[in-house]
């Protein structure tokens, strides 16, 4: 069993981080192990105990939240970041960047942007784990690929991403490790076969999907996807 990431939510609003706080432990695979309000107290907390993932607010009343993320980089630490923050200044993003931030997310947003980011970040530490050695370029271009996602703009010719989500929306209402065919996600989703697996290919090339066999019919087996 793969164990759970470890989350450490960094907020000084107490309201918002108990949000944050409810929204990580609502997604597969996450624990919420400290809460902080304070730059100084996160880093107390990651000094305390092992920390894969901080959701670090930038706007902490002692020190820039990027001083945290500056400190990490610093003592070499392997703990991830995910901005979560209301600054909107394109040169705080190019900071974060340059510090190493994993994502960067907008206050305020759904539970749905929330989720997609942290089932992105899981499959990225998935990939890592079971990838060793990459042997080719697009073994690479695959991991960022689930670390990016894919925007509106990068979408090929004639998808758009709010069928895409409604795709992926239908995957994920389907208990692990279970699977649908593109004629099942096409009932799911309110779209035609033909339009279902022409988003869920897609989704298998970029690796966010992976394709199974389903054997149990006559003739060839029927195409399964999976959440990767």
């Amino acid at each position: 069993m793969t164990a759970a990431i470890r989350v450490l939510v960094v907020d000084d609003e107490p309201l918002i981080a108990d949000a944050h706080r409810a929204y990580t432990e609502k997604v597969d695979g996450f624990v919420v192990v400290a809460v902080t309000h304070t730059a100084r107290a996160a880093l107390t907390a990651l000094r305390a105990q092992p920390i894969d993932l901080v959701l670090l607010d930038l706007n902490l009343p002692d020190l820039h939240g990027l001083e945290v993320a500056r400190a990490l980089r610093s003592s070499g630490s392997g703990t991830d970041v995910l901005a979560v923050t209301s600054a909107r200044d394109i040169a705080m993003v190019r900071q974060a960047v340059a510090l190493g931030v994993t994502h960067y997310l907008l206050k305020p947003f759904t539970f749905a942007a929330f989720r997609d980011k942290l089932d992105r970040y899981a499959r990225y530490r998935s990939q890592l784990r079971e990838a060793g050695r990459v042997t080719a370029q697009h073994e690479i271009d695959r991991v960022f690929a689930t670390l990016r996602g894919t925007d509106q703009d990068t979408l090929p010719k004639g998808l758009d991403a709010g069928t895409l989500d409604l795709v992926l929306a239908a995957l994920r209402e389907v208990a692990a490790p279970g699977g649908l065919s593109a004629a099942e996600v096409a009932a799911r989703a309110g779209t035609s076969r033909v339009t279902a697996r022409r988003y869920l290919e897609h989704l298998a090339d970029s690796g966010r999907v992976t394709r199974w066999p389903r054997y149990g019919g006559p003739g060839r087996p029927e195409v399964e996807y999976r959440p990767a």
